[in-house]
């Protein structure tokens, strides 16, 4: 593989559509999931190309990119045949010239096997020229021997009489747009004049360039997509490079994230936090959708407005199943379906009330529509002084004096009455179907490579 750093990021507008509905829904979603997503299609993401410097700053590889295309290219002759093979028209003008034919009869003619062009007897004056000039100019990448073995001889008189005809005319070549009319005789004097008098405008070596996920898939020097293609497959099997990107930019859209069973990373609107409903005074209808989600196994947002609002039409899911989760190209489902009438006071009430504890984190809603309370945090365990070695001699009694002292000050700080009674809920948090959760930090990498993205 060229010695080139290639990453992978999620495309600004796509992470924007995703957290909109993220906030919009208050849905959580695996962040692999989403990972996912961006990488199926090239629209979603970006792909950059940066070179890696040795310790005196100069690149291991160069990179050199093409102004009339932003093409990136590995080599400058390769950036050189490029222009010359698909700008050509754009410098140079050719102009053929009828001349005498070769003289001397001939029965055959070397072709190259792989391109099909006629190089003309072996014995001929400008064979090797010829041959040579192909190979440069197709073949590079190929060992000169090896493309050598590929020349066939051809003794069919139509493809003899063709390279006739082919010698008969002679090709020059103008060069335009220059101040004063100048005639080049053959491609290696254009190639040279090139170099001269275009190269530095138009072919120009860099340390970075960033293409979209589209442009990247096109990338015409075979090593750079070799390259793109490797990579992009590493991550579409474990994305742990697109998924810490993608938690660095949900966190600065104020979206925040906690882990199930400690593994699968989601991202939602608020962390889990505990609702003691005891300690806190809340209303009866927060009470109730509290209370039923308790004691219903996997309710589901259609199940929690039918139980307290039977009365009324239930609207349709906020967001997709999870089979179709946050989409990056604004194809997401909208937050709810349109209601041909205004819902009902009862309703209205209950989906305040749901909307209330999902965005504060004390209910979540996992992308399959299963809603589950965040759990009560585990108490933090107390840290034990540590009893000090008995000392001999009669400096022991002192020690023993110090050391108890200092554990009753460590004590104090843990138990005293300026203390927390327990951890917040932002340090610890609950994780539905689980008895506890590890919150994960804003910029904190993606799981480790055991995890495996959710189902829900």
């Amino acid at each position: 593989m060229p010695e080139i750093n290639l990453t992978i990021t999620p495309e600004d507008l796509s992470v924007d559509m995703v957290a909109k509905q993220i906030r919009i829904t208050g849905r959580a979603y695996p962040l692999f999931d989403i990972a996912y997503l961006i990488l199926q299609k090239p629209e979603r993401h970006m792909v950059t190309f940066a070179v890696k410097k040795k310790q005196d700053g100069t690149p291991i590889q160069p990179l050199f990119q093409c102004a009339l295309d932003d093409t990136l290219w590995l080599s400058e002759d390769d950036a050189v045949r490029h222009v010359l093979d698909r700008h050509f028209a754009t410098f140079y003008q050719a102009e053929k010239t009828q001349i005498d034919p070769p003289k001397g009869v001939y029965t055959f003619v070397a072709q190259c096997g792989m391109s099909g062009v006629i190089l003309g007897p072996p014995n001929y004056h400008d064979y090797q020229n010829q041959l040579r000039r192909l190979h440069s100019e197709r073949f590079a990448r190929l060992p000169f021997e090896a493309f050598k073995a590929r020349v066939k001889i051809v003794k069919d008189e139509a493809v003899v009489k063709k390279w006739v005809e082919d010698q008969s005319w002679k090709t020059e070549f103008n060069c335009l747009n220059l101040p004063e009319p100048l005639r080049l005789g053959n491609m290696e004097e254009v190639e040279k004049h090139f170099r001269q008098a275009h190269l530095p405008n138009i072919i120009k070596q860099i340390d970075s360039l960033m293409l979209t996920g589209t442009a990247s898939r096109n990338v015409r020097d075979r090593e750079l997509a070799r390259l793109a293609r490797t990579r992009w497959e590493e991550q579409n099997r474990f994305p742990l490079q697109l998924a810490t990107t993608l938690s660095q930019q949900f966190a600065s859209r104020g979206l925040q994230f906690f882990k199930v069973n400690k593994t699968v990373t989601h991202v939602a609107v608020a962390r889990p936090h505990f609702l003691d409903l005891e300690a806190t005074p809340v209303s009866d209808g927060v009470k109730r959708i509290v209370d039923l989600i308790n004691a219903t196994t996997k309710c589901t947002h259609k199940q929690l407005l039918m139980a307290l609002a039977p009365s009324a039409k239930a609207p349709a899911p906020a967001a997709p199943a999870a089979d179709a989760a946050p989409a990056a190209e604004g194809e997401a489902a909208a937050p709810a379906a349109p209601a041909a009438a205004e819902p009902s006071p009862e309703l209205a009430a209950v989906m305040t009330d749901l909307h209330w504890l999902i965005h504060q984190g004390h209910v979540i809603e996992f992308a399959n529509g299963v809603l589950e309370t965040a759990k009560k945090p585990l108490p933090k365990p107390v840290k034990q002084p540590k009893t000090p070695k008995a000392a001999a001699g009669p400096a022991a009694a002192a020690v023993a004096a110090v050391a108890t002292a200092e554990a009753g000050m460590e004590a104090g700080e843990v138990t005293g009455s300026d203390a927390p009674a327990t951890v917040g809920a932002d340090e610890t948090s609950a994780a539905p179907v689980a008895e506890a959760t590890e919150p994960v930090a804003a910029t904190e990498a993606a799981p480790a490579a055991s995890e495996t993205p959710a189902t829900n």
